[in-house]
């Protein structure tokens, strides 16, 4: 078994550990290895790549009601995050219920999202929990978590681990660490959408509506341990316990004039 110097494993771990440790708007206590300018180079590069690869919506109603809503979103955002990037929004044509908002201000849509978010409200949850992401550091997180657990690999191959303990090493990683880990950023995601999209003046209820949709169309779902992702029932809890903070901001947001008027 070739054998590295305790010390050197040490330092190589720590070393990649103190690179960032920041906070979650939530005061979750994250790991980042990226900049911020790197972070928002790959978002752009990816949402520049997804335009190339699929075609968008010919729609031109949906296109203008996304956008709106994505107006919407973007101008409740605070100010420094708000004029940081070139934030912009596409409607993909394609049959997925799905969205995504990429590190430098870049959003995605998908069409068949527009079958389970079915007005103005829902979309905006949906659109609220993706640049939550955003938000939270999220994407930084995991490609700093990709890059721990590599690092982590590298040591076990040149010490000589055999194959069996890196098997159970990476179960115990899947299991362990990264899907319950994930499923705190989901839900960390949706606190900070709830939020947002009160401020944009969207009614927060619509958010467990939502859910309900969601639930009903979804099929047949994966056992929540095994899973990225919250339960529906486990999302529309949790977004309840968080309402009346969530109404006190829309409150705030009507006085202010913001009353979102998408129609598709």
């Amino acid at each position: 078994m070739k054998k590295l110097p305790t010390k050197l494993i040490f330092l190589s771990s720590a070393s990649l550990l103190l690179a960032a440790c920041v906070s979650s708007p939530l005061e979750r206590r994250q790991v980042v290895l990226y900049s911020e300018a790197d972070m928002a180079a790959r978002g752009i590069s990816a949402y520049q790549q997804m335009r190339e690869e699929m075609p968008a919506s010919e729609d031109l109603n949906a296109t203008r009601y996304v956008q709106c809503v994505a107006d919407h979103v973007i101008e409740a955002l605070p100010r420094d995050i708000r004029d940081r990037y070139d934030w912009e929004v596409t409607l993909f044509a394609s049959e997925q219920v799905n969205a995504f908002a990429l590190p430098g201000g870049k959003i995605g849509v998908y069409e068949g999202l527009l079958d389970i978010a079915i007005n103005q409200h829902q979309l905006a949850a949906v659109m609220s929990h993706e640049v939550g992401h955003v938000l939270a550091n999220h994407s930084n997180e995991r490609a700093s978590q990709s890059a721990l657990r590599n690092v982590g690999f590298g040591v076990a191959q040149i010490l000589g681990v055999s194959d069996n303990t890196l098997e159970a090493i990476s179960m115990g990683a899947q299991l362990g660490v990264f899907l319950p880990f994930n499923r705190t950023q989901e839900s960390e995601a949706d606190v900070v959408g709830l939020t947002l999209m009160a401020r944009a003046g969207f009614e927060p209820e619509e958010s467990i509506t939502l859910w309900e949709n969601m639930a009903m169309g979804g099929g047949e779902r994966p056992p929540e341990l095994l899973s990225t992702h919250p339960s529906p029932a486990t999302r529309m809890n949790e977004l309840a316990s968080r309402m009346p903070a969530a109404e006190i901001e829309l409150d705030a947001a009507q006085a202010n004039g913001r009353y979102p008027d998408c129609i598709r």
